[in-house]
């Protein structure tokens, strides 16, 4: 394999070409993929650096590579799914151990940190993030992380995360950021001072709604071991087809994040002008509440738009009128996805928290895909009769 390029490459580019711009054996400009589940020996201590595939794969090297570079981190490891990689996170924590969460975060996340962690001596408190006074008052001599979502899933809330560092470090704990929705080509966490980032390269990183896979990138030496020997001895790892599509989707990245972007710009303002919709929650407005501070550390705001509306007698009917807009799942995929939180991403989350975060049940999510924005806003009109 080739090294890595330049990294002072802009971000597209870096995209593009990744951290292994093509196969140094044979000149393929696209990454092999390594189909093996075991590697040959070239001898009695001698090794290619590749033994079995759950403790590492050329492909999935190329890919845990080429998202550090875009991070703008030292390592990473790419994991079957998202929720692999934040349990692998955990196990750096011990019993007695304290995380302050950002409350409106993905519900699978609430489901494993307090029906699968909690149980086994950790402890977790759910709060706004976006209001650093919430986090202070959260704090307590054992908590060791911060582990937050910026925009905040589904309600585009947004936490200063150099503030958040600061605040962690002089603990002696983590700040670990979710980045799934802005993606490393619109924000760097790490730039902020965390010590980890997250994502579900599910969504906007692979882009195209048919892989999953999930993704830890850090610049810690001390840590990096420990991670290692959790994922290979957990067996989460990421396989090397999955690992190749999310590499053949990162190769498009900047290109449809520009344009998820600007599609949801236009179709956020007119959702904020529709009679049956009482409010728009979405990162792009100049209005938004923590506007300033999403401009400051973010370089744009994806597709992801959330709102409420009038009338909770529309929501079946929107979701059964709509065609264009698929009513599913995830999001962050080419194709525009409509999604009811209380009943589906959010439907672990225990009702009195649900709602005190916002997720009530006049609440939909929409994934803005990268179709015509007047036929995205055409498919809404119809559905919104």
């Amino acid at each position: 394999m080739k090294d890595s390029p330049e990294t002072d490459y802009a971000p597209e580019t870096l995209a593009v070409h990744g951290a292994v711009p093509f196969d140094g054996a044979t000149g393929a400009v696209s990454v092999p993929i390594y189909q093996s589940a075991t590697f040959r020996h070239p001898g009695l201590g001698r090794s290619t650096g590749f033994d079995y595939s759950r403790t590492g794969n050329p492909t999935r090297s190329a890919l845990e590579q080429s998202l550090a570079l875009l991070e703008h981190g030292k390592y990473g490891l790419s994991f079957a799914t998202g929720m692999g990689a934040i349990s692998c996170l955990v196990k750096l924590f011990k019993p007695g151990d304290h995380i302050i969460v950002s409350e409106d975060l993905y519900g699978g996340t609430y489901r494993l940190f307090n029906e699968y962690y909690a149980p086994y001596g950790l402890n977790f408190s759910w709060i706004d993030t976006s209001g650093f006074a919430n986090i202070e008052a959260a704090a307590r001599p054992e908590t060791r992380a911060l582990f937050i979502e910026t925009p905040s899933n589904p309600m585009m809330k947004v936490t200063d995360m150099g503030r958040c560092a600061e605040f962690i470090h002089a603990r002696g704990g983590f700040l670990v950021v979710d980045n799934t929705f802005l993606t490393p080509y619109f924000q760097n966490p790490l730039d902020w001072g965390a010590d980890f980032v997250v994502h579900s390269g599910s969504k906007y990183l692979a882009g195209h709604n048919d892989t999953l896979s999930g993704h830890i990138v850090h610049s810690s030496d001390t840590y990096e071991g420990a991670l290692r020997e959790a994922q290979k001895s957990e067996g989460a790892a990421l396989g090397p087809f999955d690992a190749w599509l999310t590499l053949r989707g990162l190769k498009t990245l900047a290109l449809r994040m520009e344009k998820h972007q600007q599609n949801a710009v236009v179709v956020a303002a007119w959702l904020r002008n529709h009679p049956h919709v009482e409010r728009v929650f979405y990162t792009g407005f100049e209005d938004h509440p923590q506007g300033a501070l999403s401009r400051a550390q973010a370089r744009g705001h994806s597709g992801m738009v959330s709102f409420y509306l009038k009338d909770l007698s529309l929501v079946p009917v929107i979701l059964r009128r709509v065609r264009l807009i698929l009513f599913a799942e995830s999001l962050g995929g080419v194709e525009s996805l409509i999604t009811y939180p209380l009943a589906q991403t959010h439907g672990a989350i225990p009702e009195a928290m649900r709602l005190a975060s916002g997720v009530t049940e006049r609440l939909l999510r929409l994934s803005v895909g990268i179709e015509a924005p007047q036929d995205i806003i055409a498919d809404l009109e119809r559905a919104l009769v």
